[in-house]
């Protein structure tokens, strides 16, 4: 019982893990675009 809750707590903080990391590089990829296109900081 311990092992599968082990398992189920890696597993969640795997995914809370990547979907942080996949926001941040969203973020950085859409300001870099939006700033080569219309040469200005993207609205707040």
């Amino acid at each position: 019982m311990g092992n599968d809750m082990v398992k189920r707590l890696a597993w969640s903080g795997l995914l809370a893990g990547i979907g942080a990391l996949t926001t941040i590089v969203a973020n950085k990829l859409a300001t870099a675009i939006w700033v080569r296109i219309f040469d200005e900081d993207p609205p707040e």
